[in-house]
């Protein structure tokens, strides 16, 4: 009971937080999805790298590099210090200059005007809604299987199941955003951050001082292990799938609640702390995650859901308390994303759907943050029964890339086309995003018709044949001999942009001069 109780506490304090923040808000729009725009320095990098160290790099990193050893930490972490940095610099401080010079809240109200278009933006919200879910998604699960494990006893039943853990995590951070809005997602993030940047080195401590031998015994008898040794290496990771990884880091700007945290930051200066910091933080939170899946590997092999040994080895090498607090660690990185993936997707429905289409003249601003706080219960509990679902299907690992990274940063193009570059029309626009929409239902009708190992479509006989479309042992699709299907996906969206763009009339010379104008500085 000792970590139930710890973990019980820190849901509450985070319940707490969530109903100060709303003593503190105003009953109008933008202080409920942008805090007033008011979002300092360190506290925006503490929510915009809360928002990205979600279920899949706590849980899912562990889980997977149990699996496939630790090469993943330089097929994920290593790409995403340093694009996701980047893309904030380059395309975030751009979105925030032209949010605060033009009132805009979400990506979708920067597309509709900069492309004179109305309908295409529909299109566009109803993509990146349906993309974002899974996302949401796997944050509920992550939390669930956190919340099983850490109270699970040896020969019983665990005093917390799945179904209730899912329902604990998306209860609370539904409270926490209905009451608290942005205001409170970021202040709950500052206290979330600190737990889950603590976690991974007192984690690793802890469980090495326990085992026999310490940590450096255990990777020594890893080398030395037939079966084992391939951990250490990239053996398990062919190399165009581990180069195909270098293209996920480009969903990060696309996501909506990465592009609204943009939009909510009061100064330019937040964004260059973050591009400096970020890097250091994704290493401190990445690297302990992987190393801890590769020794649960020797110490504690042949688990059915590797996405839970984190908890395993905590369970098994610390004391109750200490695995109490440690599990907070690993909840508050879930539910510091889900949080503002929810706000994400209120703020998109309220402002992108609601108000375009006249329900803010017809109900008013009170009105408005009704509907809004009435869609945040509506879709998380849609994100929780799918939860549910999905819990035998598929790993937090694979749901998180086959849906989300992969379908985001494929619409990356159509966020750099509309931010640098002139000529880029709403109908190259469209075409991307129906491009990209149609490769994720048919990759998706591919893996469900098709049985791992199975090649669906080769080109070519013999040893020179080109398997285009085959699935790998877990049930990934993989184009051209082992490519992810990200790599087709990206190159198609931006042939799309551009060759519609250049087929199709280009936006008004006003609207160019508009967004383009030459004093344009993100200061």
């Amino acid at each position: 009971m000792i970590p139930v109780i710890v973990l019980g506490i820190y849901l509450v304090v985070v319940a707490y937080i969530g109903s100060v923040a709303f003593r503190r808000g105003k009953e109008n729009t933008e202080d409920f999805f942008l805090a007033g725009r008011s979002i300092g320095p360190m506290v925006f990098f503490l929510s915009i790298f809360a928002t990205n160290m979600t279920a899949f790099a706590i849980i899912g990193s562990s889980g997977q590099s149990y699996r496939q050893g630790i090469g993943i930490y330089g097929l994920m972490a290593s790409s995403s210090g340093l694009v996701i940095p980047l893309s904030i610099f380059f395309i975030g401080t751009r979105l925030w200059a032209l949010g605060k010079k033009f009132g805009h809240m979400t990506q979708v109200a920067f597309f509709r005007d900069r492309w004179e278009c109305d309908s295409i933006g529909t299109v566009i919200f109803t993509l990146s809604a349906v993309m974002l879910v899974p996302y949401m998604i796997i944050s509920i699960m992550g939390g669930g299987i956190v919340l099983q494990d850490i109270s699970a006893t040896k020969g019983s039943a665990p005093l917390i199941p799945y179904q209730l853990g899912c329902a604990i995590v998306a209860v609370v951070v539904t409270v926490n955003v209905f009451f608290g809005g942005m205001r409170g997602t970021v202040w709950v993030n500052i206290f979330q951050t600190i737990l889950f940047l603590c976690f991974g080195f007192v984690a690793v401590a802890v469980i090495s001082h326990a085992v026999e031998g310490g940590l450096s015994e255990y990777m020594t008898k890893l080398a030395g292990n037939v079966k084992t040794a391939s951990l250490l290496t990239r053996e398990k990771m062919p190399e165009r799938f581990f180069w195909s990884y270098t293209l996920i880091p480009l969903s990060s700007i696309m996501f909506p609640h990465m592009a609204i945290m943009c939009f909510s930051a009061e100064k330019v200066t937040a964004f260059k702390r973050t591009v400096i910091i970020y890097p250091i933080a994704i290493m401190l939170i990445w690297l302990p995650c992987v190393f801890l899946g590769v020794i649960g590997a020797q110490l504690i092999p042949g688990l059915k859901d590797p996405d839970g040994i984190l908890l395993q080895l905590l369970a098994k090498f610390a004391p109750a308390w200490l695995a109490g607090l440690l599990g907070a660690g690993i909840i508050s990185a879930v539910m510091g994303s889900d949080a503002h993936q929810v706000l994400a997707l209120s703020t998109m429905f309220t402002k992108d759907i609601f108000t375009h289409y006249g329900g803010r003249e017809k109900y008013g601003e009170k009105g408005a943050v009704f509907f809004a706080r009435a869609f945040i219960v509506v879709v998380t509990a849609v994100a929780y029964f799918i939860a549910l679902y999905l819990k035998e299907k598929q790993g937090i690992f694979e749901i998180a890339v086959r849906f989300a990274f992969s379908g985001f940063a494929a619409m990356a193009p159509v966020m750099i086309a509309a931010l640098f570059w002139k000529r880029s029309t709403k109908y190259g626009a469209l075409a991307s995003t129906l491009f990209v929409a149609g490769c994720l239902v048919f990759f998706a009708i591919l893996q469900n018709q098709h049985k791992p190992n199975e090649v669906i479509w080769t080109v070519g006989e013999g040893a020179n044949a080109i398997k285009m479309f085959a699935l790998a042992p877990n049930g990934d699709l993989r184009f051209w001999n082992g490519f992810m299907t990200v790599v087709p996906m990206v190159i198609g969206s931006t042939i799309c942009m551009v060759l519609f763009s250049l087929i199709t009339r280009p936006p008004s010379a006003k609207t160019i001069e508009k967004y383009f104008w030459k004093n344009l500085k993100t200061s």
